[in-house]
């Protein structure tokens, strides 16, 4: 696990360096273009880093399920493909990187690993994803190790389940789905025995609102028999992913995120994520996990370093923003995690959510500064953005298979407005941006560089002011939030101001805060650490703190006791 504080760029390849200004919706790689590993120059990757991150993840990096045929890399049937790009959680090879996103497919493995590279001489780490649930229709690894066997290659297809087997069958059944099976191939797709779908749905019909184009693999679990567990001997499944962690591994990666880890059971990850760590000791592992009743086994058995806080935090400052929902209910999104809080990873975008500019969730991005001082600032665990989040990409194109739905798309060739005025053609010089567009990057930047560089963010105490300021005429908990931070004798105020009106904030201090860091109370003189002004507080038990904070704004005020 991470010692420090860190924070994490999301980014699709594949989208970042792409330049085409007018891109066809249902574009072909021919007509829209992509972008390339080669575009993260030291430049951009510099710039990367000047924004305050310390961690990259490369999205959809390893080669996955497209329309796009190249000489030696059949086309996957376009029935089982999501958009002409497809999926990136559609995984076809394992062993291999996608060669949309190289400039010489042949060397392709090659142009990732100078990625790696050009990343780490940056001083960023590189995050990958792991995708262990479900792989594409026609998964076929052309490139993997010669004393690896390939997945299905030893399965007895007559048997639903069993634990030699790395997919699950319905014997005697074809795949019929209620989605095109043709998708204008010259013949339909076929698939017989049908396998189960990535979803857990055993049926041999899956609908398009299944995730039809994948496959389930088989770890152990008999889910025609209540779900019972053969795991002795180990099934073969484990053996070949933890082969492809290590592959991954070996070439000088720092992590994973790990695609929707809690479909794959928990005694999987104690196995193989003990066994890489004895190898990669530093190796990070971020689990995609939603349901907070696993959340401590998937830490404390599965051996996660962190875990997505997206049914507690996310969710809740997303209602905050958008929906009226009281800021004091933030309280109860630690609270309820208890020890396990400094295990997640907090975010307000990522490839799954909704655009903060889009029309599905705040319009305008700067209702969301506040949200983002909360998730970035209010403890130790690690931050991720989503790339365009900082100037406010609003995830309202109609790019093909993905529609107009608030997010950017992952399955189609396609490129992004503000990241391509902002490379403006591999300079960076952002000289295409709006003023606002500049000011909301201006925004995250100052946020993001404090929770990375102050210590007093980075490894101090967390103290909730919320519950000393119900019934206080001078603080509305519907739409304010105010935390501090403790290191020693310094301390990092934050007020969040989630109105739509700007303020003169009272808080009070109680008693317990000073009793909690053994400090006393006094006027002292504290630094804005965005504006970097000096101001006078009287930090006291007797007395209210005095902010003044605008609307939509955050107050970060560092004072020592």
């Amino acid at each position: 696990m991470v010692n420090s504080k860190f924070t994490i760029y999301q980014v699709l390849p594949r989208l970042f360096g792409n330049d085409c200004e007018n891109p066809l919706p249902n574009g072909t790689l021919q007509q829209n273009g992509c972008g390339k590993f080669a575009d993260f120059t030291p430049m951009a990757l510099r710039k990367i880093k000047d924004k305050g991150f310390t961690h990259v993840w490369f999205t959809g990096v390893i080669e996955h399920a497209t329309k796009t045929e190249r000489v030696g890399l059949p086309a996957t049937h376009p029935a089982v493909v999501k958009g002409n790009a497809g999926s990136p959680y559609a995984i076809k090879d394992y062993y291999d990187v996608a060669a949309d996103l190289a400039v010489n497919v042949d060397s392709r493995m090659a142009e990732f690993e100078a990625l790696v590279k050009r990343t780490h001489d940056c001083g960023l780490k590189v995050i990958i994803d792991f995708v262990p649930n479900h792989v594409s229709r026609q998964y076929k690894s052309d490139v993997k190790p010669s004393v690896v066997s390939d997945l299905g290659a030893g399965d007895d297809t007559t048997r639903a389940f069993s634990p030699y087997n790395n997919f699950y069958y319905m014997p005697g059944l074809r795949l019929s789905g209620s989605f095109d099976m043709v998708a204008g191939a010259t013949e339909p797709y076929c698939e017989c025995p049908a396998k189960a779908t990535g979803n857990d749905c055993f049926s041999p019909s899956p609908s398009s609102m299944d995730w039809f184009e994948t496959v389930k693999l088989n770890y152990g679990i008999d889910y025609m028999n209540g779900r019972t567990r053969a795991f002795n001997p180990v099934p073969d499944t484990w053996g070949k992913m933890l082969d492809i962690l290590l592959f991954w591994c070996g070439k000088g990666i720092d992590g994973f995120r790990c695609d929707m880890a809690e479909m794959v059971p928990v005694e999987f990850w104690h196995w193989a994520i003990r066994r890489v760590k004895a190898k990669y000791a530093d190796m990070l592992f971020i689990a995609e996990v939603y349901n907070p009743s696993l959340y401590e086994s998937y830490i404390k058995v599965g051996g996660f370093d962190y875990l997505y806080d997206k049914v507690g935090l996310y969710d809740t400052l997303r209602d905050v923003v958008s929906h009226g929902r009281a800021a004091h209910e933030i309280s109860w999104c630690w609270q309820g995690l208890g020890d396990l809080q400094p295990r997640m990873l907090n975010f307000l975008e990522n490839h799954d959510e909704q655009r903060i500019a889009s029309d599905f969730f705040a319009k305008d991005p700067f209702k969301a500064v506040p949200a983002l001082a909360v998730s970035a600032l209010m403890n130790v665990n690690p931050f991720m953005l989503y790339f365009g989040q900082e100037y406010g990409e609003r995830g309202m194109d109609a790019e093909g298979y993905s529609g107009v739905d608030g997010r950017t798309t992952i399955f189609d060739y396609w490129s992004l407005d503000t990241i391509r005025r902002w490379r403006n053609g591999g300079t960076y010089d952002g000289r295409a941006l709006t003023k606002l567009e500049k000011q909301l990057c201006a925004a995250y930047t100052s946020i993001l560089k404090i929770a990375v560089t102050d210590d007093v963010i980075a490894k101090g105490k967390f103290f909730d002011l919320t519950y000393a300021n119900f019934g206080n005429d001078g603080y509305d908990t519907n739409r304010l939030y105010t935390f501090v931070r403790g290191l020693d004798s310094q301390f990092v105020i934050v007020c969040a101001n989630f109105g739509n009106e700007a303020c003169e904030v009272g808080v009070n201090m109680p008693q317990h805060f000073f009793d909690y860091f053994a400090v006393t109370g006094k006027t002292v003189a504290a630094t804005d650490l965005i504006s970097r002004k000096s101001e006078q507080l009287t930090v006291s038990p007797a007395e209210r703190l005095s902010l003044a904070v605008e609307a939509h704004g955050v107050r970060i005020l560092k004072f020592e006791l």
